[in-house]
């Protein structure tokens, strides 16, 4: 798995956890079979964007943020988003092949280069390009030939990547809370229906040791803000795109026993702000807005 890849296969299995689906429900209310939804959660393998909007469809929640994250682990995954290929080093002439006499001509450079052996131009080339482009060791391994690049020692492996999460407490103060694998598997500690619609949450992680708001449902100009005694992070609906799927603030350092409180202030010039809050190690709450008071007849 790599890096970019990490984003969507995070987002999936939060979701699916949130929606309490395990894999042989999926298997039987999808037509991906259990084994394939195994890959598809633990990033064995990229699923079919089809596979991504049924799983949106059966959690009930938007799939644009999902779709968006495929996008981009596809465009990776298949090789469109690679950066363009080095152009490979020039062949020196063999020993076998002829060589053309050059008539005679005063010394330079050049010619010192053309005296030395074929793998010895390899090298000169590959430490003059490695000294442009800032320096690669693993250029060298690829322009030595295989009795040189064995004395040089074996290429080092590659580091795995971590799904661990990236930051705790203050480090994940003000931070996105997806890019720093927070967002696997957070509780919620309340969720709110605002009188527009929206749908808003507080949510936690505890081994991160932070807070953070999800909407969706939003419309474009629509604000989310939360707090936790501390700064506030605030996030602002842009576009359509962002009203089309989740939007997140950026994290609060919170602590057992502390209190969120989440706000959302509406695009309409009438609607007023509602807020509301949660205690960290409380149990989940679900509100709805207050209702309208009814006037009184006479």
């Amino acid at each position: 798995m790599r890096p970019e890849h990490t984003p969507l296969f995070a987002a999936l299995r939060e979701l699916r956890a949130g929606a309490g689906l395990s894999l042989a429900a999926l298997a039987e209310r999808t037509p991906y079979s259990k084994s394939s939804w195994e890959r598809y959660l633990n990033g064995k393998s990229l699923p079919p964007r089809q596979a991504v909007r049924e799983l949106c469809r059966l959690a009930g929640e938007p799939d644009g943020r999902l779709l968006a994250l495929w996008e981009i682990a596809e465009s990776h995954w298949s090789g469109r988003a690679a950066p363009a290929p080095t152009p490979a080093a020039p062949t020196p002439p063999t020993d076998e092949s002829p060589r053309p006499r050059p008539q005679e001509a005063p010394p330079s450079a050049g010619a010192g280069l053309r005296r030395l052996g074929g793998s010895r131009l390899l090298v000169v080339l590959a430490s003059a390009y490695t000294v442009i482009v800032g320096g690669t060791a693993a250029l060298l391994f690829v322009l030595l030939p295989d009795s040189e690049a064995r004395e040089a020692g074996p290429r080092p492996g590659p580091v795995p990547f971590s799904l661990a999460p990236q930051c705790h407490g203050a480090a994940c103060e003000g931070r996105d809370p997806m890019r720093l694998i927070c967002g696997i598997g957070p509780a919620t500690l309340a969720s709110y229906r605002t009188a527009t619609g929206a749908h808003v949450e507080l949510r936690h992680s505890e081994k991160c040791g932070a807070s953070w708001v999800r909407a969706w449902g939003t419309e474009v100009g629509d604000r989310l803000d939360v707090t936790a005694g501390g700064p506030t992070h605030g996030v602002r609906i842009r576009n359509e795109d962002d009203a089309a799927t989740f939007v997140y603030t950026e994290m609060t350092e919170v602590r057992t026993g502390s209190t969120v409180r989440a706000c959302f202030r509406p695009a309409s010039a009438g609607g007023g702000q509602e807020c509301f809050e949660a205690r960290v190690g409380g149990a989940a709450t679900t509100t709805r807005p207050p209702s309208p008071p009814v006037a009184s007849g006479r």
